[in-house]
């Protein structure tokens, strides 16, 4: 790797003022938060800690080539210029992803042929031998990205998405990804101190993300990424980065961080969840409905990601639910900061309170909205 390289994280859209502080956090430079991500620089390091460290990034890339283009024969001279054994061996298995925006090629398939093309012609004019492909678990993903005028090309050094955090689990019915969910908890301000609760915690992802947060545990800590299979992986480097991310975790001892749910499977799952991440002992869990659930302390923060279309199949039913839970609300929560991530973009229409914030996220290719929630004691209307 070279000693100083520029990278390009992506991420959920939506998030990407939290991915480039994180960046920020871990000395990168040049950071340029932009649509599903963020460019930055930095050097080995920079590059391991933000694999390591970031809660919302997906994927960091290192750049390898960015120019020009008007065809495919440019990308397949750009990518055939790269000296790729550089970083990996001819045995490595391979696998090409590109993604554009206005680009003028007509098939983006044929620009991804002409890529693996060029890899493995570049590999048999100097071993004699092309590299396989493997679009399943492949050694090394390279990645394209074609804007109107300019190609450039990555080396993926993450492998397994980031919000992979190497514990298992049972997942529930439309679960949201690790990292979207870090990036949601930034997003309400909680500092990891105060009381939090998960009303509606299905599969437990808030949870789960909630104590790591909490505890400091570093997400990447337990797991390997693509760059330590590069011919220059720094092993020393890795490890005292690493060793450093596990000096700094907290104990995992009991925190205010509460999860509940009507349904008692999926309580479960949630306890699976936490047990599979060395967490049962941090996060208190208890069977019950939000419409009755008193707060579990006098001020702190709630997210709650609440069954939508999908989950419950009767617009009706949940229609008459948002007024219920605006109620609650009004009633029990005074001096709580409450979230609503939904698709549902009735909610804020019906729940009868009047939102403080409302940020624009995806949840893949779902557009969502997180509804903030100030509550305070008395009605939240003004007075005639």
């Amino acid at each position: 790797m070279p000693r100083f390289a520029r990278y390009f994280a992506t991420c959920p859209r939506g998030l990407e003022p939290v991915l480039a502080a994180e960046l920020a956090a871990v000395g990168a430079a040049d950071v340029a938060p932009t649509g599903g991500g963020a460019r930055f620089a930095g050097d080995t390091a920079v590059c391991y800690r933000a694999n390591l460290e970031s809660r919302v990034a997906t994927r960091v890339l290192l750049q390898l080539a960015h120019a020009p283009y008007r065809g495919e024969q440019d990308v397949y001279d750009t990518a055939r210029a790269v000296p790729w054994r550089e970083w990996f061996d001819v045995r490595s298995s391979i696998r090409v992803d590109i993604n554009a925006t206005r680009s003028p090629l007509k098939s983006l398939d044929f620009a991804t042929l002409r890529i693996k093309d060029a890899v493995c012609d570049r590999f048999r004019d100097e071993t004699g031998a092309r590299p396989d492909v493997d679009t399943r678990e492949p050694d090394v993903r390279i990645a394209g990205f074609l804007d109107a005028t300019h190609f450039t090309l990555y080396l993926d050094a993450s492998g397994e998405p980031l919000y992979k955090r190497a514990y298992r689990g049972r997942t529930g019915e439309a679960p949201i990804r690790e990292n979207l969910a870090a990036g949601i908890i930034a997003l309400t301000g909680w500092d990891g101190a105060a009381p939090f609760l998960d009303p509606m915690c299905g599969s437990g992802t808030f949870l789960v993300e909630a104590a790591r947060i909490a505890l400091d545990i570093a997400p990447g800590s337990a797991r390997e990424f693509a760059f330590q299979r590069w011919h220059d992986f720094d092993a020393p480097l890795w490890s005292r980065l690493r060793d450093a991310a596990r000096a700094r975790e907290r104990a995992r001892t009991a925190r205010p961080i509460f999860g509940a749910d009507l349904y008692g499977d999926a309580l479960g799952t949630a306890r699976e969840s936490l047990d599979a991440a060395g967490l049962a002992e941090v996060v208190s869990l208890k069977q019950a409905n939000l419409l009755e659930l008193p707060p579990p302390a006098p001020a702190g923060v709630m997210i709650a990601n609440p069954p939508y279309g999908v989950r419950i199949g009767e617009d009706e039913t949940l229609a008459a639910l948002y007024p219920r839970i605006g109620d609650a609300l009004k009633q029990r929560y005074a001096g709580w900061n409450c979230f609503f991530f939904t698709a549902d973009l009735r909610l804020a229409r019906l729940i009868g309170l009047k939102a403080a914030r409302r940020t624009p996220l995806f949840n893949g290719a779902l557009e969502c909205r997180l509804f903030e929630y100030r509550m305070v004691s008395g009605s939240m209307r003004p007075p005639p």
